[in-house]
């Protein structure tokens, strides 16, 4: 790998002298108190402003003081006009203009596209406090407010929308959001590398489109810049594509906006070569070609290395909301307050999920002191600690210091994921550190108890029965959540997820632990409804495994087409860009479209709803599996109808007995065993 400019070793700006803010200041009032006459960088954000090192903007303007800039807060402003964007007064080098923690989509939309009315990152969880598509609305506004001041865009938002992509809500593809934001730069992933590097040249006069050169930010240009060879996207999944061009200054050309746009060739095929161009061992920069201008993308950045980790998460945080919110409850921080990340990045390579895209697959960890000493903190400085730390993880529960022990194979590797079809013989699946850091963890003077919360990978944890047992024994509090997404194999191999025959050697294994233990565990396994790949007897097969083994969800996540994801290519094109993408020869994807099929989906999932069974029955018959209605344990479903249910038709959510479903899982499926079959009345 690399070597890239140590993140703290730039000469600090000359704002340094003013020191450290209790927090980043969000008015005129709070500047004057700090001696600031203004603000070096402003961040304008769709999150309640909370000072912790789980919230972006935090780490971002921590990141920036501790160079020495003067930062300022513009948190979930109204964007009807220009004025609260002027709040702060004109920022000397640029506005950063991020949604948040979450797409604002996302956010504010369900998989069914139906709105939201709450929001996790706003006080008192309300919702409708950011406006759709919140990037570009931003920084609409900043252009208003103040014309010449450089704009730069980040975050998951920005991330996932750096090339034409497609949108799920409109149902078509979009430009990358660098143009309909009218931004100068754009810093895709965990940015904090190019973040620094980008700040210090601005703040020595060089323009943002002249940071062509620097790692993980995407820009406009007019044309490619002599000197550079073209590879086209065409030809890269010939054996021999590492030798097809010769020289250094190589660009891949992507096909155009104008042809992925209407051509669903030419999109999977830039997926695929997006995706396969994400090691930053190997990676090229990429061009795309929007009308007379290209999106240029520069090679992803360098990961953070442990000391630099370190130093990131051990900025001045208050490790609070800014005292603005008066006490009011944000839902994301009680829900993180007494949590700590201990890495970033998923090197597991889910089709449908953002993570690896955003953060990159390749592991990033703190040491153990660090992450013993957050602890401390947790126990001294944040109100209302009763001895439990709520999570020790990041995106999995369970790649803490994983990586690839082939330094060689690592550079040069394009797999898309490092544990399917199966798990690399390359990649050091040891536990052996986390259980190291979990003993330390629960070891700490006045820690009653350390919770794993993050989503454990199952297949990754059958390597080592001691951290199971580990794990059950200490670590789990009733429930502990997995995620085999499916249990048939079509879906699973466009998820890019192991088959079921992990997940029983797992439940084996934690069940022999819980035993042992002398505890009284229950595994959460999660599942996605319509999936691309999924029939409708993959989902009646689903169900039938869920009857059979006693579970019941009370929510469920239909899949959401989220920008730039591999799941999210094939369902736009019916294609699957995990495979060579050739004219006529490209491998075609079933996907689940209509409103009704994808309530059919999600109606199997939750066979046990009494306003599922119409559906459920009509459907069952059609598919020649009428055997499967009846009054028996062996049927999926009754032929009788419980009076006032299933008029809507829409799967209502209901619990035991008709009672509204809890919540509280973030739309993913919370199962419960044991619960009784509905009496028939």
């Amino acid at each position: 790998m690399q070597q890239a400019k140590p993140l703290f070793s730039y000469r600090k700006h000359w704002a340094h002298r003013f020191g450290t803010a209790p927090f980043l200041p969000m008015s005129r009032a709070e500047m004057d108190l700090l001696g600031w006459d203004s603000c070096d960088v402003i961040l304008v954000t769709g999150d309640a402003y909370v000072d912790h090192p789980s919230f972006g903007m935090a780490i971002i303007g921590r990141l920036l003081e501790a160079q020495g800039f003067r930062v300022g807060i513009i948190a979930q402003p109204d964007w009807q006009s220009a004025d609260p964007f002027k709040a702060l007064g004109k920022p000397n080098l640029y506005f950063g203009v991020t949604a948040g923690n979450m797409d604002s989509m996302v956010n504010r939309y369900t998989s069914d596209r139906r709105i939201r009315h709450n929001d996790s990152y706003t006080p008192g969880g309300e919702g409708g406090k950011r406006p759709d598509r919140a990037v570009i609305v931003y920084s609409q506004r900043c252009r208003e407010a103040y014309r010449d001041v450089p704009i730069v865009i980040g975050g998951i938002e920005a991330s996932l929308r750096r090339i034409a992509h497609y949108d799920y809500w409109s149902d078509k593809v979009r430009r990358s959001i660098l143009i309909d934001a009218k931004a100068d730069i754009l810093l895709y992933g965990n940015a904090e590398r190019a973040l620094v590097e980008v700040t210090h040249r601005i703040a020595k006069g060089t323009a943002a489109a002249d940071c062509d050169d620097v790692r993980g930010v995407a820009l406009l240009k007019p044309a490619v810049p002599e000197g550079w060879t073209e590879a086209p996207a065409d030809d890269l999944d010939d054996a021999n594509e590492g030798l097809r061009v010769k020289g250094e200054k190589v660009v891949v050309r992507l096909p155009s906006f104008a042809q992925v746009e209407n051509d669903p060739q030419a999109y999977a095929r830039a997926s695929r070569v997006l995706h396969r161009e994400a090691n930053p061992g190997n990676a090229r920069a990429l061009v795309q070609r929007h009308g007379d201008k290209e999106v240029w993308l520069t090679p992803p950045p360098i990961p953070l290395e442990t000391p630099e980790m370190d130093a990131v998460y051990d900025l001045p945080y208050a490790r609070a909301p800014h005292p603005i919110y008066d006490g009011q409850k944000i839902p994301a921080w009680e829900m993180i307050r007494f949590s700590v990340t201990i890495m970033r990045g998923c090197f597991g390579g889910c089709s449908f999920c953002s993570i690896t895209e955003h953060e990159g697959r390749v592991m990033q960890s703190r040491s153990q002191d660090s992450i013993i000493k957050e602890i401390g903190h947790i126990r001294d400085k944040t109100e209302g600690f009763t001895g439990i730390i709520s999570d020790i993880g990041g995106p999995t529960a369970n790649m803490y210091r994983m990586r690839c022990t082939d330094p060689r194979a690592e550079e040069l590797c394009r797999r898309p994921s490092c544990v399917y079809p199966d798990i690399c013989k390359c990649l050091d699946t040891s536990h052996d550190p986390l259980i190291e850091l979990y003993r330390k963890a629960r070891a700490v003077p006045g820690v009653k108890k350390v919770m794993v919360a993050s989503g454990v990978r199952y297949d990754l944890a059958i390597k080592s029965p001691a951290y199971v047992k580990e794990l059950v024994a200490h670590h789990v509090g009733g429930y502990l959540k997995i995620a085999p997404e499916h249990t048939e194999e079509g879906p699973l191999s466009k998820m890019m997820k192991p088959g079921m025959g992990a997940y029983d050697r797992f439940k084996d294994l934690f069940d022999r632990a819980a035993q042992a233990a002398g505890k009284k565990y229950f595994l959460i396994p999660y599942f996605i409804a319509a999936h691309p790949g999924t029939t409708d007897e993959d989902m009646l097969n689903l169900a039938i495994w869920l009857k059979t083994n006693g579970f019941r969800a009370d929510q469920v996540q239909t899949f959401l087409p989220s920008p730039m994801a591999s799941a999210t290519a094939m369902y736009h094109t019916g294609l699957n860009p995990l495979r060579p993408v050739r004219r006529g020869a490209s491998e075609a994807v079933e996907t689940v479209k209509g409103l009704r099929q994808r309530r059919l989906h999600k109606a199997f999932l939750r066979y046990h709803d009494p306003e599922n069974w119409p559906l459920l029955r009509e459907a069952l018959k059609a598919m020649g599996r009428a055997d499967l209605i009846g009054p028996g344990k062996h049927h999926l479903i009754p032929s009788w109808q419980p009076a006032g249910t299933g008029q809507n038709g829409e799967g209502r959510r209901v619990g035991a007995k008709g009672k509204p479903a809890r919540a509280g899982t973030g739309g993913r499926p919370f199962l419960t065993k044991g619960i009784p079959e509905p009496k028939r009345r």
